[in-house]
């Protein structure tokens, strides 16, 4: 007797979230704004693993982050806005969405250099060699970028063409742009960036580990890694973004930054081979090192303390008295003592 099994049809294709906030007790939690926070969070911990493993202090690292973050922050949103401000002003449009950053909207590259500028601001005022700070950091910023951008996938936002692979993402009708109602599933870019970034990261800490990268090398080779792929899984995306010369300005914005980081790669390893001392100094939540005393300097720093307060010992007027010399005598004279 043969028994039926119903075949269990999978879809061949990721699901949209079915929703991307909750209220908890009145109040919106968005996942865009757990993402970039878990993003925040991981960042940070593997960039103190790395810095306190190299000699550096943990306090000192966490002073500079206090000014990087928001930075950061900042200048992601100010990023986006710029590069997209059609979206904010102009006719119909409403210039105060521009301060709605939970709506998503944040751009990696504003948040790289303000965040870095954050961070040589504070390395400027701690004495802390700025480059080092970021080397430690820069598999960080990849690995928070793979959290970041789970955040779009919460929003349904940035995904590319339309696809019929089984990994296609579907995307709901009140999200796809114009001229793609019609399609169900698209390329789900998100995922494909956040898979680049986790090879971005396993490369600078192999690389570093065997090379021991300084003086910017391994930041640089982060944003050489990170650019090469943003370059073309941004051509695949189809949202509406400017354009210039034929090529969306992320893009450009890519190869830009990948030519530079190449650049100054080479150029550090020429001069500046091997790594920075961060064990002692103020990166290490130590006092700088004074200069040496002389020789006149230690000798009197040496010599025995007289305590002004203490008593001079009373002395006799016979013990006081010292002879006087006594002069030979020549020719049956004699002297009291040398003559002025």
């Amino acid at each position: 007797m043969s028994s039926l099994i119903p075949a269990v049809m999978v879809p061949a294709f990721i699901p949209s979230p079915s929703q991307g906030v909750w209220h908890v007790f009145g109040l919106p939690i968005r996942a865009y704004a757990l993402c970039i926070l878990a993003g925040i969070f991981v960042g940070y911990w593997l960039g103190r693993r790395r810095w306190v493993a190299r000699g550096g202090s943990a306090p000192v690292l966490a002073d500079i982050m206090f000014w990087a973050i928001p930075f950061g922050l900042v200048g992601a949103r100010i990023y986006h806005v710029v590069t997209d401000a059609e979206l904010y002003f102009g006719e119909g449009r409403h210039p105060i969405d521009a301060l709605k950053i939970w709506h998503g909207g944040l751009g990696i590259w504003g948040a790289v250099g303000f965040g870095a500028l954050g961070a040589w601001i504070a390395c400027r005022r701690a004495k802390v060699p700025f480059l080092a700070v970021a080397d430690a950091m820069a598999p960080g910023i990849a690995l928070a970028q793979v959290f970041g951008r789970f955040g779009n996938y919460f929003n349904q936002e940035l995904f590319g063409r339309p696809t019929t692979k089984p990994w296609g993402l579907e995307i709901s009708p009140e999200h796809r742009p114009a001229g793609y109602a019609d399609f169900a599933t698209f390329h789900p870019t998100f995922l494909y960036e956040a898979v680049w970034n986790l090879g971005v990261v396993a490369l600078v800490i192999l690389v570093d580990r065997r090379y021991k990268l300084g003086h910017g090398r391994a930041f640089f080779l982060y944003v050489a890694g990170y650019t090469a792929g943003r370059a073309w899984i941004e051509n695949m995306r189809i949202d509406t973004v400017n354009h210039f010369l034929g090529l969306r300005l992320n893009v450009w914005t890519a190869l830009i930054l990948f030519v530079l980081s190449v650049a100054a790669f080479i150029i550090s390893a020429k001069r500046h081979p091997g790594q920075e001392d961060i064990s002692t100094g103020p990166a290490a939540g130590k006092p700088t090192p004074t200069e040496q005393p002389t020789d006149a300097e230690q000798a009197v720093d040496e010599a025995p303390k007289v305590d002004a307060d203490e008593e001079t010992p009373d002395v006799s007027p016979a013990e006081s008295s010292t002879e006087a010399p006594k002069v030979e005598v020549k020719n049956g004279s004699e002297s009291d003592g040398a003559r002025d």
